[in-house]
């Protein structure tokens, strides 16, 4: 059982979190690059000094997210202590594992050519750096036995499981993408609750979005749901923990609360139920949408809501959503929560102290 759980954690919980990391430090930073070159375009702004430094951003999110598989490749590699040849060959599998994939016909007779994204490379480097170690500084010639082995496992690894990643991940995001569609209630319930209780755990809820490439009004749920977790425990916790806290989850994560809610799991439920009110409130009435990786960010450096004006483009509606289903919402209802099962006796002060 130990054994067990320590390779969980491994490939799991670290490996994916490091994910997470690559990808915001390339598609995601891109991202929002690109929104800044776009508002410092001359569509929105009549001023060439600003339209010059709004190019530089554009060019910056081109190169930044073209450089997405070889960041979530050296970020796995080094969540797993890799040694140096292993990781940076990583980075190489990294970059081809995430931009092969497979030619997907539609119902329309149509094809598009689906890559595996974040999926296949998160597979194909944990196969790739497992193999790679165990070569590593074993011969003379370790610079060239190194990166040999660890670049032919992971390139032969992805070209076998990538094609059929990409139909997985194809299908299930036009599945869950579909569905919000067709039940918006229901589905903006389903998605907010558990994409933000994913984010509170000690698991990569933004690599999960990315991996199957939730968008629309699906990934406008999960965002709420994400949010309504971080504000809803900065505000519910204040007392506990003052404005540091406040700043450190409404701005950061909400996994920081991990400690307290296994030994306190009912804290958790303010959150929660904000979460079930938020997502169908942004797919019913605001229809507000979010792509990937952003869609399970939540309000961590406001890249959830960055992710929505990216997407949306703006508009009366998305502004008066964000504020509504990111913010006020779940600060007021989480707070109205708070204290009912405070009143009840089901909650107490100190049960959402951060650990110093």
């Amino acid at each position: 059982m130990e054994a067990i759980k320590k390779y969980a954690k491994k490939y799991f919980i670290d490996a994916m979190s490091a994910m997470a990391l690559g990808l915001f430090a390339s598609l995601l930073i891109g991202t929002i690059f690109g929104t800044a070159g776009t508002y410092l375009g001359p569509d929105y702004v009549s001023n060439e000094t600003l339209n010059t430094i709004g190019t530089f951003f554009t060019e910056m999110k081109t190169f930044a997210q073209g450089a997405s598989g070889m960041a979530i490749g050296v970020a796995i590699a080094y969540s797993l202590k890799a040694d140096p040849l292993v990781m940076f060959s990583c980075a190489a599998v990294g970059s081809l594992s995430y931009s092969l994939g497979a030619t997907i016909l539609l119902e329309s007779g149509n094809s598009i050519t689906y890559t595996a994204g974040p999926a296949g490379a998160y597979i194909a480097v944990i196969v790739a750096s497992e193999i790679g170690m165990l070569v590593s500084k074993k011969t003379k010639v370790d610079i060239l036995v190194t990166p040999t082995v660890t670049i032919i496992s992971g390139y032969a690894v992805a070209k076998i499981i990538c094609p059929a990643v990409a139909y997985i991940m194809y299908y299930l995001g036009d599945f869950i993408n579909t569905a919000t569609e067709m039940q918006p209630l229901l589905m903006g319930i389903i998605i907010a609750v558990v994409v933000g209780m994913i984010l509170t755990l000690p698991i990569s809820s933004a690599a999960i979005c990315a991996m199957i490439g939730i968008t629309g009004i699906a990934g406008g749920a999960a965002t709420a749901g994400c949010c309504a977790q971080m504000i809803g425990f900065a505000v519910i916790s204040f007392a506990d923990n003052g404005w540091g806290g406040f700043f450190a989850q409404g701005l950061g994560t909400s996994m920081l609360q991990m400690s307290n809610i296994i030994k306190k799991p009912l804290i958790w439920i303010p959150p929660t139920l904000a979460s079930a009110f938020c997502g169908p409130v942004s797919t019913l009435v605001f229809k507000l949408e979010c792509t990937g990786v952003s869609a399970g960010m939540g309000t961590c450096g406001l890249v959830g809501p960055l992710g929505t004006l990216t997407d949306m483009g703006g508009g009366t509606d998305m502004w008066l959503g964000m504020l509504l289903c990111y913010f006020v919402l779940p600060a007021a209802l989480s707070y109205v929560f708070y204290l009912v099962m405070k009143k009840m006796g089901l909650i107490k002060n100190g049960d959402m102290k951060l650990q110093s």
